[in-house]
């Protein structure tokens, strides 16, 4: 009896082993599925951090692409506005070079004694200016006496008594013409306004 109660020991002994080694691969085998979610996320989470990465770098190239278009398109229109201010006046001073040379010939014509036709060469060369300067854009202002005082346009420089009622707040004389540019005053008018 003693034997077989050794026998059924090592039998119990045998099955509590078996159950403790179950047991303990039950453990491991819960340990490593808890072990693979964890590395399982952080390869998640690498692959998400390497995709903003690469995000981050495809929009940091934008950025320095667009920077660089916009620096060079502020440098074009810049060097294209200095180049325009220094040509600006080429058109005018070529339209106006014929009017210069009708100045020297009508320079050279004052040694002549006919005073009349010295008088009709000027009149030619300032009408020939004149209509230059008006295909250029430049217009006189309207000052004619009686016109109505416009303080956008017009400078009073005096007020005098007004010779006729009707010219009472009007303008009774013009001192020095004003002009247009295109729409733009460039010069106003300066005139004597009637009080």
């Amino acid at each position: 009896m003693k034997k077989q109660n050794k026998e059924n020991n090592t039998g119990l002994q045998d099955e509590k082993k078996a159950a403790k080694d179950e047991k303990t691969k039950d453990i491991k085998n819960k340990e490593q599925k808890k072990k693979k979610p964890a590395t399982h996320k952080k390869q998640e989470q690498s692959a998400r951090v390497a995709k903003l990465e690469a995000d981050l770098a495809e929009s940091k190239d934008k950025y320095l692409r667009l920077y660089s278009e916009f620096d060079n398109f502020r440098r074009r229109t810049a060097k294209e506005k200095l180049e325009l201010m220094e040509t600006a006046g080429e058109r005018i001073m070529l339209s106006l070079l014929p009017v210069l040379d009708d100045f020297k010939r009508a320079e050279k014509s004052l040694d002549s004694k006919d005073a009349k036709a010295i008088a009709e060469g000027v009149k030619l060369v300032a009408d020939k200016f004149v209509k230059t300067l008006e295909t250029e854009g430049l217009k006189l202002m309207d000052t004619e006496p009686g016109t109505e005082f416009d303080s956008e346009l017009h400078e009073a420089v005096t007020q005098i008594p007004a010779p006729a009622k009707k010219l009472k707040g009007k303008i009774v004389d013009t001192i020095e013409q004003g002009y247009f540019l295109g729409e733009k005053v460039i010069r106003h008018a300066k005139v004597v306004i009637g009080a």
